[in-house]
């Protein structure tokens, strides 16, 4: 199991960051891509991987932190992106649910890094969130020059879903789909993902799933729960666990040509 998710950079981390990637690969899970945000977090998510085997980084700057793309960004993303263990580009889109920039602010930003990741032949990782038809309309005219895409935790419709897998871009699924409360859609349209185009992701330390049993003394997400997220997707998916993780596994390869 690779998960392609986690935010380890968190503060919530820090105390023990040692043992929440122990615990993770003492439960099977086989390498992790680390999330940046910005780029002060996409230099610390560099600094992880390097300290962690089999664990890669992202470098970009989230929608969330788009008022604060310029030139220097482009520059840290560059030279980011030329280490070997920095194997995408984002976190990067849209997020028109809680406007943290403004929009035309995450559309410049989501643009550049576009255009970064199709200049350095690098797979895209990214943030859709009531945006989606905007999304598409500025990621289009970049797919066919892109290696690659993501569109990580997705929480969107079947339609959505299927425009994206129309567009050959690979859907991160989260432990999203285990509340109750507000993941049935997604769980519905399980079955409907190609199985060759489907990621999955713990997005620790957030998204802790809800049917976890017993339930965790603390509320904080970890990739330790990765294989519960599997368990679920597969049972949801009417697929045998060993062969979706299997599967999952070849297409984080596929994606970010790493090895683990």
């Amino acid at each position: 199991m690779f998960d392609i998710g986690v935010n380890l950079t968190s503060s919530q981390f820090a105390k023990d960051r040692d043992d929440v990637v122990a615990r993770a690969f003492a439960a099977g899970v086989k390498g992790m891509l680390l999330t940046g945000t910005n780029i002060h977090e996409s230099q610390q998510a560099l600094k992880l991987a390097r300290r962690y085997p089999h664990c890669w980084s992202t470098a970009g700057v989230h929608p969330h932190d788009s008022s604060q793309w310029s030139s220097a960004s482009e520059d840290a993303i560059i030279t980011l992106a030329n280490q070997p263990e920095v194997v995408a580009i984002g976190e990067c889109g849209l997020d028109f649910n809680r406007n943290f920039s403004t929009p035309q602010e995450q559309e410049r930003a989501f643009q550049a890094q576009l255009q970064i990741a199709a200049e350095l032949q690098m797979p895209i990782f990214m943030h859709c969130r009531d945006a989606h038809e905007r999304f598409l309309a500025l990621l289009d005219p970049w797919l066919d020059s892109l290696p690659g895409a993501i569109l990580h935790c997705f929480t969107g419709s079947r339609q959505q879903m299927q425009a994206c897998v129309d567009r050959g871009i690979y859907i991160g699924i989260t432990g999203w789909v285990c509340d109750e409360r507000r993941g049935l859609e997604l769980r519905e349209l399980l079955p409907f993902i190609p199985a060759e185009k489907l990621l999955i992701e713990t997005d620790a330390p957030y998204l802790l799933p809800r049917d976890l049993t017993p339930k965790p003394t603390s509320r904080r997400n970890e990739p330790v729960y990765l294989p519960h997220i599997l368990e679920r997707i597969a049972l949801w998916r009417g697929e045998d666990p060993q062969w979706l993780a299997a599967m999952t596994d070849s297409n984080a390869r596929t994606l970010f040509e790493v090895v683990f």
